[in-house]
C-alpha cells in the first residue's frame, strides 16, 4: 500500500507520481490529502475546500486521479479561487455534478473527514512538510519549498515489496 499526502502546493512532484506509477502496477495508492498549512489565516490560499471536494467526488465515483490534478491546476495554474465553493463547483463541473458538490461543500459535509485526513496526517504520520510519501513503514517527506525529486522518489517507489 502506498500513500501520499499532498496539497496544491505540490503540483511537481504530482507530475512525477503519475509519471512514475505505471512503472509500478503492483502498487496502489491511497491518497490522505491534508492541508498544507491549516489556519491561521496568514497562510493562504487554504487548500480546504479543495480537500473536502476530494471526499466528495471520491464518494460520488470521481476519478480521485483527475480530482487532484484538477485541484492542482486550480491553484498552480489556472490560478481560480480555491476559497471560493463556486469557483470550485465551476471548476469541477465536468467531473462532478456541480450543484451536489457545491451543496456538500457549503453544507459542511466533509468537515469532519477534513479533520481526520489532518490529523492523520500531521498526529498520527508525522507529515509536516508536503508531499510525503508513506510506504510499508517508510517514508519520503519533502523539503520545504523544494519538495521530493524524480530520482528520491522512484527509489522509494523501488523499494515496495
Amino acid at each position: 500500500m502506498f500513500f501520499d499526502y499532498a496539497c496544491p502546493y505540490c503540483f511537481r512532484a504530482h507530475g512525477y507520481l503519475t509519471e512514475l506509477m505505471p512503472q509500478y502496477p503492483q502498487l496502489g495508492i491511497v491518497w490522505r490529502p491534508c492541508e498544507a498549512h491549516p489556519r491561521p489565516d496568514r497562510y493562504g490560499p487554504h487548500s480546504d475546500l479543495c480537500i473536502q471536494g476530494y471526499f466528495f467526488a471520491l464518494e460520488n465515483g470521481a476519478d480521485a486521479l483527475a480530482y487532484h490534478d484538477r485541484m492542482y491546476r486550480a491553484a498552480l495554474i489556472d490560478r481560480i479561487d480555491i476559497e471560493s465553493v463556486d469557483a470550485l463547483a465551476d471548476f469541477v463541473r465536468d467531473l462532478v455534478d456541480a450543484d451536489a458538490f457545491r451543496l456538500a461543500l457549503r453544507q459542511g459535509t466533509y468537515q469532519k473527514a477534513l479533520a481526520e485526513a489532518n490529523r492523520l496526517a500531521f498526529e498520527r504520520s508525522g507529515v509536516w512538510v508536503v508531499p510525503a510519501y508513506r510506504m510499508e513503514g517508510r517514508k519520503i517527506d519533502s523539503v520545504e519549498n523544494i519538495g521530493v525529486s524524480k530520482e528520491q522518489l522512484r527509489r522509494f517507489l523501488s523499494q515496495a515489496d
